[in-house]
């Protein structure tokens, strides 16, 4: 097929923040299929916290991106040119096609989804990875009982949004943690926490003695560093903490750890990892879950839309970092 692909390969590991010289902007021919390939045409990026680690070289739980490759990126295109049994031209996918505008694929990895059902960046958020995430980490890691307290930090983000939510479909009492009065109104007003902690303006630790006197049960932590120190001294007899993410950390050049880690000790509690590509053969559970709640309006998803294309990447990227995204953030790339 005729035409040009426009791409976005990292160019260096980022020392500290990504800079615009840690990337490359390429192009080169729109690829063919082959038999047993289809080609597709990116509609939307997902912007995630994670990438960051991703840019790392070393040991973790997903291969690093190598220097020239294109960045790893979950996306959602239309399929425009097929030579595979199971993927027409006219269906939407999502899987993992990187950041660029065409992407030709196997199949492996990549699922169908409808439009009609909900909006395509819906699929990279409440309907996608992230609301996966949220919905096995709490679900299978923090275990909430009706009536127990949960603390959700990150809260007015992708994952952190769906987690509260999930928690108050089960009967729990939730408080969100976030950065600003408007974060902290949204958690309340749309996504219906109980209470919310703006960690920019209040004593964390103050605010949980009124939020949740009896202590928190569950503590689904997105942030790390000063935020899950300040939750842990609040922890309840048996609690759960679910280690989701630690964008706080994520580009520090000396990562700090919890000083409050004794707190596991005193109450019994855990701290427990979650990578939600553990749960691989488990998400058509998690999708039909958290697509009836939304069907309920028991799941609300807010999707910050930015636009500019794949050349919009490494700065659209860095709004995670600043704190400037409401909900999931996705970067269109193409109608």
């Amino acid at each position: 097929m005729s035409g040009t692909n426009h791409q976005v390969r990292l160019a260096a590991r980022p020392v500290g923040e990504p800079r615009p010289t840690d990337w490359e902007h390429t192009e080169e021919p729109v690829g063919e299929p082959g038999d047993g390939e289809f080609l597709v045409q990116v509609l939307y990026l997902s912007i995630d916290p994670a990438m960051r680690g991703w840019m790392n070289a070393g040991r973790s739980y997903i291969r690093p991106v190598e220097i020239g490759e294109v960045m790893r990126a979950g996306a959602i295109g239309r399929v425009i040119a097929s030579r595979h049994p199971g993927f027409a031209v006219g269906d939407h996918v999502s899987g993992s096609f990187g950041v660029q505008e065409f992407c030709v694929s196997d199949g492996r990895g990549v699922t169908t989804v409808d439009p009609a059902v909900a909006p395509l960046p819906t699929y990279l958020g409440a309907l996608g990875m992230s609301g996966l995430t949220a919905y096995f980490g709490l679900v299978d890691i923090g275990r909430p009982e009706p009536g127990q307290t949960v603390v959700v930090s990150g809260a007015a983000g992708a994952v952190g949004s769906v987690a509260g939510q999930v928690a108050k479909a089960l009967g729990c009492r939730v408080v969100g943690i976030a950065g600003g009065e408007e974060k902290c109104r949204l958690l309340v007003d749309e996504f219906g926490f109980d209470a919310a902690i703006d960690y920019r303006g209040e004593d964390i630790r103050k605010a949980l003695r009124t939020h949740a006197p009896e202590g928190v049960d569950v503590y689904f932590d997105n942030v790390g560093g000063d935020v899950l120190d300040a939750v842990l001294p609040r922890l309840a007899r048996g609690a759960r903490v679910v280690v989701c993410g630690a964008i706080s950390q994520y580009n520090s050049t000396e990562p700090k750890g919890p000083a409050n880690y004794l707190s596991l000790l005193v109450n019994r509690a855990t701290m427990t990892g979650m990578v939600v590509f553990d749960y691989a053969d488990r998400y058509p559970e998690g999708v039909a879950q958290l697509a009836a709640w939304r069907a309920e309006g028991r799941l609300t998803s807010l999707d910050d839309v930015a636009t500019g294309g794949v050349a919009a990447f490494p700065d659209t990227l860095m709004r995670l970092f600043r704190g400037e995204n409401r909900g999931k953030l996705v970067l269109k790339i193409a109608d």
